[in-house]
């Protein structure tokens, strides 16, 4: 069959849910029966999110190949439980940087460049690359922004071509729209929806579908108002009103018959019934009441939580599985410095630093993780985590403030953290890191282990920092297990403490594979041991090491030199 395509626009204001609701229905359409894959066109003319800053992007995402890409595409794989791959998210840098490198060429043998055709080319190009990578019988298409942002023209215009160069029963059109609620009125109103729906009109395309995204009900003859004034069927009005639950979107799409609509648009048919029994046990097991477990997550950016989007949604999987219902407590490590919020650290029933850059807040990180091991309280540390796990061991270990990374402190006497060797002479610093999917050989008898249950795993990593292998024996002989290493031995990837009930620290980034079916084992593994500290289960067995030796500040002193 030809590959079909679904573009979803978004009216009235950003941010209204065009991702979760592209990821609900290719939730939908794969039930289905269908092979389906999910691409994201940003308009920024950055080349990726990999050089933003979290406060401007939030979450940055990798994928297997190592892309680092918008968080829509966490939302993507989360509800489909799928893999993408770097064709999936495109931007307007990346299409201008290829087409100016092909002018350099003379592949236009001298023309001159134009947004329409050749900007527009190369976005169709990459739209036709997802189902050639990926195989995808149904391509879902999200463009980023709103309609009627300037930077949005381009891919706009690209996807009116595609249905003139497709035909229309191969691509199909879904205008997300907001319906403010006017509170003197107590009234939802149209009339935005209608002037972005008139604005994209206007650039040559008519929505098929609209999703009407609310706070509020929205009843029948709002949705045969804007089926009337916006020239489409009444039926294909779906209305969207914010759900407490992010997973229930489909089951909310599903009771509007919106897959078979959309199927029948397409001219498909159903290959298999849904079974939604699993979905639905999930929210049902997420609405039930359930013990309460605090979780600190001591981070940076603590301001934007979209910032650690998969990490909080991890959390949520792994609590599910486990009969909890978790509450991140958020705080910011630059307070701990200056010895605010110490009362949510201390009330908190596990500790969690997740990654991220740059030294600001970082004593207050080491400080948090100095308390949890101290105090035996659950930690659980993600790439930068890992590394400040490190440092803060290294300077118990030697009882002064000298360890450190040299992310941080150059001229350090104890350089736990140093920069990858491959690293050194790397100048750009977009995709320039260690990127995506790289296997990870663990160490029977080690809490890692156990939580995975097998030798070998793949996880995703963004980092350029590494553990020092010059510092590996004798933080072994100080009471630090190395319970995952790269196969060849040569990077540590993954870190714990003996003599304490759960505090393990990764090099890479397990959030990313975290599904609400299927939560990730090292998650599990961290509020297994949360639960074990509430009362509610049993202990899990400690995994063994040596004890500290005498004389280890003079070995790791020696070590430094190396």
């Amino acid at each position: 069959m030809d590959t079909k395509y679904i573009f979803f626009t978004g009216g009235v204001v950003s941010s209204v849910g065009k991702g979760v609701t592209a990821a609900a229905i290719g939730k939908l359409l794969k039930e289905r029966g269908f092979a389906v894959a999910v691409q994201k066109l940003d308009p920024y003319i950055n080349v990726d999110p990999g050089t933003m800053s979290p406060y401007q992007h939030g979450e940055v995402y990798v994928l297997d190949d190592g892309a680092e890409t918008d968080l829509d595409l966490g939302h993507y794989e989360r509800f489909i439980d799928i893999s993408l791959n770097r064709v999936c998210n495109v931007t307007t840098g990346q299409v201008y940087a290829e087409v100016i490198s092909k002018e350099r060429r003379g592949d236009y043998l001298g023309g001159t460049i134009q947004v329409i055709p050749h900007i527009t080319n190369e976005i169709k190009r990459r739209i036709g690359l997802v189902a050639k990578t990926t195989g995808a019988e149904i391509v879902l298409v999200e463009i980023g922004g709103t309609v009627g942002d300037i930077e949005s023209l381009p891919f706009l215009e690209a996807l009116r071509q595609m249905r003139s160069d497709l035909g229309r029963t191969n691509t199909l059109n879904i205008h997300v729209t907001w319906l403010p609620y006017i509170g003197a009125t107590a009234e939802l109103k149209t009339k935005p929806t209608q002037h972005s729906v008139r604005e994209l009109r206007s650039i040559g395309i008519s929505p098929d579908v609209i999703i009407a995204r609310s706070d509020y009900p929205v009843e029948d003859d709002l949705r045969e108002k804007i089926a009337l004034f916006c020239d489409v069927e009444r039926q294909a009005v779906i209305p969207l009103v914010t759900a407490p639950v992010l997973y229930e979107v489909p089951l909310i799409l599903e009771r509007f018959d919106l897959a078979n609509y959309l199927l029948e648009r397409l001219g498909l048919q159903t290959r298999r019934e849904p079974d939604w029994t699993d979905w639905e046990r999930l929210i049902r097991e997420v609405q039930r009441p359930k013990p309460k477990a605090h979780i600190a997550l001591v981070g940076k950016y603590v301001e934007l939580h979209d910032a650690y989007f998969s990490v909080r949604e991890a959390l949520e999987h792994a609590a599910l599985s486990l009969g909890l219902e978790v509450k991140i407590d958020w705080v910011h490590s630059s307070d701990l410095e200056k010895d605010r919020h110490w009362d949510v650290v201390r009330a908190a029933d596990g500790i969690l630093v997740p990654g991220g850059f740059g030294s600001r807040g970082i004593e207050g990180k080491i400080k948090a993780i100095s308390y949890a091991r101290q105090n035996k309280v659950p930690y659980l540390g993600l790439c930068l985590g890992m590394q400040l796990m490190v440092i803060e061991f290294a300077r118990y270990l030697i009882g002064n403030d000298e360890p450190n990374s040299t992310e941080f402190d150059r001229s350090t006497s104890y350089p736990v953290i140093d920069l990858m060797p491959d690293q050194r002479s790397i100048a750009d610093m977009g995709g320039t890191m260690r990127l995506g999917l790289y296997p990870c050989q663990l160490q029977p008898g080690t809490r890692a282990a156990a939580a995975y249950g097998k030798p070998l795993v793949e996880e995703r990593h963004r980092h350029r920092f590494e553990l020092n292998n010059a510092y590996r024996e004798m933080l072994s002989r100080g009471g630090m297990v190395f319970s995952g290493l790269s196969p060849d031995g040569r990077l540590v990837e993954i870190a714990e403490i003996a003599d304490h009930p759960f505090m393990v620290g990764t090099q890479f980034h397990p959030e990313f594979l975290s599904r609400p079916n299927r939560p990730h084992p090292l998650f599990v593994a961290f509020l297994e041991a949360v639960r074990n500290r509430l009362g509610l289960g049993e202990s899990a067995p400690q995994a063994t090491t040596s004890q500290i030796t005498p004389g280890i500040q003079e070995t790791l002193a020696v070590g430094s030199g190396s």
